[in-house]
């Protein structure tokens, strides 16, 4: 009974009656769909205050900014390598496996209606624009980076805001401590949405089941079990090396955020396991500045289920078309993947969207062939999303590890007693540890 109790374990029983209901009553599971909508929409409500919070909370104990800097490059440093690792490893796993070889699929340049809306987000401003990307990341406003809702802007106006902070804030001014309390009253909402965390994994998980059911997953079984094996080997011998060469191993970095990788699973969504992602690893000895800007700057630079999802699905696309593609095409197409993989890709349905743009900017494979996908893409999502989590994980606390503003004693302590850190949501934000503001002088 005690083991009822853990958030965890409530979702992966809600996950396993809404496969249930969505294989035994089809038709009753869809309508489950909006439970999973609603529980997605709430968390995101959250991301833009517990972003802002935490940076700016973070930033504003900072004494050295230079190092910072230093950071912030190491950080896309390690984005681009990793991203790119991720791509090498879904393109040499589906070489190999070849589970398009033989489908022989001659789908032209059209999508159906449905198919179609889904992606004219990615088509209607035609190939990826690298200015207006970069320009996308400005917002029009102070507050219309928390009302659009993209994690970009709200880093942005979030770290210019503590930049500004640090430098003119005294030690005892009113505005630290409201900054403080507003965390505090964040995480206290979080860890009362957070309490539905189950029913928004059941409806998620019933309507995905409900809508493509198993005749689909036969279909395309061979690729699902190509794309999974191709994420387990990327988490445990890429990521797994990552963290090795820091001193960690990635079982107990996944023994600390199962929670939160349970969730992403359940929802096919890494943005739902972002806000409680954001309290675990604070508590679980990463620098509260370090989270606050590695982890939403990962979300939209360092989305590695997503490269795998765009490698891996563009090569099988490529061999279910018909397509050959060289060592030196592949390699192209990977630097424009690293390009077009960027932005916020948490949800489920993202990376199908940034599939279709890379192919209307490569023109590799027919546009059409999107659709082989579509009937997959929730089966396929739950392994992104969980990836995704994943990885950022790993990122922020191996740069944690490299900047030695990792605490090993709180890590191992969160280890020990795993029931205090799932509990973290409802417990007041660490303050930055001194440790940190020592180090940066």
């Amino acid at each position: 009974m005690k083991l009822l109790g853990k958030l965890y374990i409530q979702v992966l029983i809600a996950m396993a009656l809404a496969i249930v209901l969505g294989l035994a009553a089809p038709s009753i599971a869809i309508q489950m769909k909006p439970l999973g909508s609603a529980f997605i929409a709430l968390l995101k409500m959250l991301l833009g205050p517990i972003i802002f919070f935490t940076v700016v909370h973070g930033i504003a104990h900072i004494g050295d900014f230079r190092r910072l800097g230093r950071i912030g490059i190491k950080t896309l440093v390690y984005f681009e390598v990793v991203s790119s690792l991720a791509m090498i490893v879904g393109f040499t796993v589906v070489s190999l496996v070849r589970p398009g070889e033989g489908l022989h699929a001659n789908l032209g340049d059209s999508l159906s209606a449905g198919e179609a809306a889904t992606v004219n987000a990615a088509l209607s401003g035609g190939s990826f624009d690298v200015g207006h990307f970069f320009l996308s990341i400005i917002p029009k406003t102070l507050a219309s980076a928390f009302v659009e809702g993209d994690i970009l802007p709200v880093l942005f106006v979030s770290v210019l805001v503590g930049i500004a902070l640090a430098q003119c804030a005294k030690p005892d001014w009113l505005g630290l401590k409201l900054l403080s309390e507003g965390q505090t009253l964040t995480f206290k909402l979080l860890s009362y949405i957070m309490r539905l965390s189950p029913i928004g994994a059941f409806g998620a998980m019933a309507a995905a089941v409900g809508s493509f059911g198993s005749q689909t997953l036969l279909y395309l079984l061979r690729y699902i079990l190509t794309y999974y094996a191709s994420t387990l080997i990327f988490i445990f011998l890429v990521l797994g090396s990552v963290a090795a060469l820091a001193g960690l191993s990635i079982f107990k970095i996944l023994r600390v955020i199962k929670e939160e990788a349970i969730i992403a699973m359940g929802t096919a969504s890494s943005e739902a396991a972002f806000p409680r992602l954001v309290d675990k690893l604070t508590k679980a000895g990463c620098d509260e500045a370090v989270v606050g800007f590695v982890l939403p700057a990962g979300y939209s630079f360092n989305i590695d289920g997503a490269c795998l999802y765009m490698a891996c699905g563009l090569g099988f696309l490529a061999q279910a078309t018909d397509t050959s593609l060289t060592l030196s095409q592949q390699i192209s197409i990977m630097a424009v993947m690293l390009l077009t993989s960027k932005g916020g890709a948490g949800a489920a349905g993202g990376a199908v969207i940034k599939l279709a743009a890379t192919l209307q900017s490569v023109h590799v494979a027919p546009l059409g062939s999107l659709g082989l996908l579509f009937g997959i893409d929730r089966v396929l999502a739950i392994a992104t999303s969980t990836t995704n989590v994943i990885g950022n994980s790993v990122a922020v606390i191996v740069i944690c590890k490299w900047e030695k503003l990792f605490d090993r004693e709180r890590f191992d302590a969160c280890l020990r007693n795993p029931d205090s850190s799932g509990a973290m949501a409802e417990q007041a934000p660490v303050t930055p540890q001194p440790v940190f503001k020592e180090s940066l002088k």
